[in-house]
């Protein structure tokens, strides 16, 4: 059987100096903040990529009250050549997830313009999906910034106060692995003791059905580490584990 191909994809998110919605938004302004979570095949691998840049131009006090990165910030950081090498060789190749993508691509690429050997465009590097559009036709006619997908899929952002890039980033890879994959994707970036139930082939407890067929029966260690999988479930979920209350309705207890 061949091996399954390994999907890596980034999940990103950009703060800047301000916008212009005079044509393209990212015209006279730059890009001050990175923020990058790697994905591989559906489970968030704990790497990421995150810099504050220092731009060639001052921060706008609207943007200030957005991101909270003021100019005093990002006077001792690197500029974005200084970076441009290692942010491409972290997105390279890669499924970008962005939210509003034609925004932050539309920085990149203008940001990439400006280096003395530029790189291919964004999108003729990396496959571009816009979480945004994909949550307009799973919901339509609702609002899908960020946090509102947030509030409907059970998503915690209770830390997002201000705008962040890296932030911003972990909590729009929790959204898009729900939105795609359901609770399959809650666990993500969680490691428990659920994930190695029965890889040791220890078949002690078994028995013959009715029916002649063999039937395995958990350990005491395997039941724990079920009832523990449930909890988890149950805190991503923020109480909404079904699988919880069947537990409950069979006087399983897992508080």
């Amino acid at each position: 059987m061949s091996e399954q191909p390994i999907l890596r994809q980034v999940v990103l998110d950009t703060e800047t100096t301000g916008m212009n919605f005079n044509g393209a938004p990212h015209i006279g302004h730059n890009i001050i903040e990175i923020g990058a979570v790697e994905v591989i095949n559906r489970r968030l691998t704990g790497k990421t990529y995150h810099v504050y840049i220092k731009p060639p131009r001052e921060v706008e006090e609207e943007a200030i009250k957005v991101h909270g990165i003021t100019n005093e910030m990002l006077v001792d950081k690197p500029t974005f050549a200084e970076i441009a090498d290692e942010f491409l060789e972290f997105i390279k190749g890669a499924e970008l997830i962005i939210h509003n993508a034609p925004f932050d691509v539309g920085f990149i690429d203008h940001e990439f313009s400006f280096l003395a050997n530029p790189p291919d465009k964004v999108a003729e590097m990396c496959m571009v999906t816009d979480s945004l559009q994909l949550a307009r036709k799973m919901y339509p006619g609702k609002r899908n910034n960020l946090d509102a997908l947030c509030d409907r899929l059970g998503i915690d952002n209770s830390k997002r106060v201000l705008h962040g890039a890296l932030l911003d980033a972990e909590i729009l890879a929790d959204v898009f692995l729900v939105m795609t994959g359901g609770q399959i994707a809650l666990l993500a970036d969680e490691e428990t003791e659920a994930n190695t139930i029965g890889s040791d082939n220890n078949f002690e407890h078994k028995a013959i059905n009715s029916e002649g067929l063999i039937v395995l029966q958990p350990s005491e260690e395997e039941q724990q580490a079920h009832l523990d999988y449930l909890k988890l479930l149950d805190k991503k979920s923020k109480g909404n584990c079904l699988w919880t209350k069947i537990a409950i309705d069979d006087d399983t207890s897992i508080n």
